[in-house]
């Protein structure tokens, strides 16, 4: 009980902060984190736990109380990254399979360095005291601290990113908005495929500079819309923009927009197996930012979603518009 009144009104003070610069409260994000505190809590209280005992005055108890402590918070971790692959799941239409691996995976980051550092601390306070609580938090603190730091590079990455991709459009080869348009969509349609969240970056960064080798021509397309050109002018683009991106040393991002151009079947009935997904979102995505541009009318973009249908006997994958067609769907649903 006072495990989990001592994370409850943690957790609620340190939401405060959050709420203070217009982050919100995250409600599920709360009640997770009591959930999974109230388990390992109970857990660890009656022992059932391989039927391990936890009483430290038992012969060998020192190494069953810390055996017990790991276990609890390996399966604490465990039901923690489920409960939270199912409400990402939930909230970006995510596979759930998915969702579960991508959260796993995160457990061999932080989670192991708090499982650990938390038995550590469990063990040392009846020997240290408090000043063990201060030992053992002080490298959690710094890694903490440096995540923060990581997370503030990579938004300034993606900020760098973004502004180049504006280029495009300050030099009127493109219109206005349309890199950050594709690239929502793109990442929308990738999260419910099914990409896995690493390959995500990648994806994004091809989807803002998918049209930065337009830079490269004499003349403007009209709107900027390369759906409309030739296979060969498009490859061409595609070509130029990659050469760009693969000298500032994003080679994953520039194999993606060199392929963007690339019909899903290079002949009729024969699919391109070397095609990789995030090339084959792009290339629908930009389509459809290309037929209906920052327009809000709800025919304009029903009718590009069934033109896009009808090229899936070759140049677009088919369930790449499926699952735009139910973006958009949901998009146009009124809402009450």
């Amino acid at each position: 009980g006072v495990a989990v009144t001592v994370v409850t009104l943690g957790s609620v003070v340190g939401s405060f902060p959050r709420a203070l610069v217009g982050r919100g409260l995250h409600i599920d994000e709360l009640a997770r984190r009591v959930l999974v505190t109230l388990f390992a809590a109970a857990a660890f209280q009656y022992g059932f736990v391989l039927g391990l005992s936890v009483d430290p005055s038992l012969r060998d108890g020192r190494w069953r109380l810390a055996l017990a402590m790991i276990v609890v918070a390996v399966l604490a971790a465990c039901l923690d990254a489920a409960l939270a692959a199912l409400v990402r799941a939930a909230q970006v239409h995510r596979p759930l399979r998915t969702a579960l691996a991508d959260e796993f995976r995160a457990l061999v980051g932080i989670s192991s360095a708090i499982t650990a550092t938390g038995v550590l601390i469990a063990l040392a306070t009846p020997a240290m005291g408090a000043f063990a609580l201060l030992v053992f938090a002080v490298p959690l603190l710094m890694a903490q601290f440096s995540f923060r730091r990581y997370a503030t590079i990579d938004a300034t990455y993606l900020q760098t990113i973004q502004s180049l991709a504006k280029v495009t459009e300050v030099g009127g080869y493109t219109e206005k908005g349309h890199s950050t348009r594709v690239a929502r969509l793109s990442v929308l349609v990738a999260r419910e495929l099914g990409l896995a969240e690493r390959d995500l970056d990648d994806l994004r960064y091809a989807a803002l500079m998918h049209d930065i080798g337009q830079l490269s021509l004499s003349q403007p397309i009209p709107g900027g819309a390369t759906t409309f050109l030739a296979y060969h002018d498009q490859r061409r683009i595609a070509d130029l923009g990659a050469d760009v991106i693969d000298q500032a040393g994003l080679d994953r991002a520039a194999l993606i927009v060199r392929r963007q151009a690339d019909p899903y079947r290079p002949q009729r009935g024969r699919l391109d197996d070397g095609l990789p997904l995030a090339s084959r979102i792009i290339k629908v995505t930009n389509a459809y930012d290309d037929l209906v541009g920052d327009s809000i009318e709800s025919t304009r973009k029903q009718h590009a979603v069934e033109r896009l249908g009808l090229g899936v006997d070759r140049e677009y994958d088919p369930d790449v518009v499926d699952v735009l067609a139910r973006i958009v769907d949901r998009e146009l649903a009124p809402t009450y």
